[in-house]
């Protein structure tokens, strides 16, 4: 027997379908001048539930056939992505990063933009939260609340005020933000309890998700040898499959997400891409990017640094990126009450965050949708890449540095 989670429709809204069929010219029209798109007439809201449950192998196997359950996936191991010591210049006016992504320039500040951030909790005292309405919700069962300081810093970036003369947040109009704690005091947590946080980031209406944290793989592998006494090699295998069925389950879920667009106007998801290469010990050594962040329809993010020629991508950033944002000394908020530099692709992903809600908040007089795909398609769009220093690899960092809108 083993622990399962279970994605179940509720609605009947056939979710397995491709959401583009569900959708029609007509209802994107409708989502201009800022309106949110509209459902066709008759068609149900997607109302999705994770359930637990220990299961046999041939129980999950029958479970995936039931027509009201989408996905079936074994726990797994989570963790954050652990970012390293950075060093940071006294008396600095803002990040680096701020500056970098254009958010000092922008006109717009991410006002009306509801964020989620979803990692090791927040230390809600912080004056970088000051007038923020935070709304915390513990998955983990260690409680509200933030030990690590990881979850606190990746905030600080997305929307933390200023704090001592020093700005750190992209996008310091935001005021509504959903806090879910997906890893525990130690930073680790497993996959239903960040299954249950994206479902009620979603269904809580968040705008944008920032997820800094990945799949514990070798972690899991290595529990299966020594706590259930699987031989290596039987081990590497059940984890690969666990692997893969979770991923497929990320899939799903963000298939929901997508889904609720034409009702409330969706998601747009960002992850970051991991911290595993070490070019520094070879150019070659380099990781493709990790769950969640390669599930279809999330924004990877890699981790730049500065150099003499322009951006460079940092030796630990994950290869395979969609786009790139600053990850290297980036000065956010520390438990405690006061700043600290990290480097991580934690750092990069939240950048990427908070320029999202800076778009979601610029679509409107922009006369676009407001909806995530218009939004992601300036995001995307806005994107630059000839800011790199020469021979950075376009795998190594994506479609370019995201950028503000001005």
């Amino acid at each position: 027997m083993r622990r399962y989670s279970i994605l179940r429709d509720l609605s009947g809204s056939a979710v397995r379908r491709s959401f583009a069929s569900s959708l029609d010219i007509g209802v994107f029209a409708a989502g201009l001048a800022g309106a949110p798109m509209q459902p066709r007439r008759g068609q149900p809201v997607p109302e999705m539930q994770i359930d637990v449950a220990e299961l046999s192998e041939k129980d999950a196997r029958d479970a995936r056939r039931d027509p009201f359950v989408v996905d079936v996936a074994p726990t797994m191991s989570t963790k954050l992505i652990a970012p390293f010591q950075g060093t940071v210049a006294a008396n600095i006016e803002s990040s680096w990063g701020v500056n970098a992504v254009g958010a000092a320039h922008s006109p717009y500040d991410g006002s009306g933009v509801r964020v989620a951030v979803l990692d090791t909790g927040i230390e809600s005292s912080h004056p970088a939260f000051d007038g923020v309405n935070l709304t915390e919700m513990d998955f983990t069962g260690s409680g509200n609340g933030d030990v690590q300081g990881h979850g606190t810093h990746v905030a600080g970036t997305v929307f933390g005020r200023d704090v001592a003369g020093t700005r750190i947040g992209v996008a310091r109009g935001v005021t509504d933000v959903l806090i879910g704690k997906v890893l525990d005091n130690g930073g680790g947590g497993t996959s239903e309890m960040l299954f249950n946080g994206m479902q009620w980031a979603a269904r809580e209406g968040a705008q944008v998700i920032s997820m800094s944290l990945g799949f514990d793989f070798p972690g899991w592998v290595k529990s299966l040898i020594e706590n259930q006494n699987v031989p290596a090699d039987l081990a590497t295998s059940v984890a690969l499959e666990d692997y893969r069925r979770n991923i497929r389950m990320f899939d799903a879920i963000l298939t929901t997400i997508e889904a609720r667009e034409p009702f409330s106007g969706g998601t747009i998801v960002c992850g970051a891409a991991g911290n595993e290469a070490l070019r520094d010990i070879h150019p070659d050594y380099e990781i493709s990017v990790s769950v969640p962040s390669a599930a279809l329809g999330v924004i990877s993010v890699g981790a730049l640094g500065e150099s003499d020629d322009g951006l460079s991508v940092t030796d630990f950033s994950n290869t395979g990126p969609t786009v790139s944002a600053p990850g290297e000394n980036i000065l956010s908020a520390a438990l405690g009450g006061g700043l600290v530099a990290w480097n991580g692709t934690s750092m990069a992903c939240p950048h990427v965050a908070g320029v999202a809600a800076l778009w979601w908040q610029a679509v409107t007089p922009l006369g676009l949708p407001r909806s995530a795909t218009s939004v992601s398609h300036r995001l995307m769009g806005a994107t630059r890449p000839g800011v790199f220093a020469p021979g950075v690899d376009i795998e190594d960092r994506g479609q370019g540095l995201v950028t503000a809108p001005v």
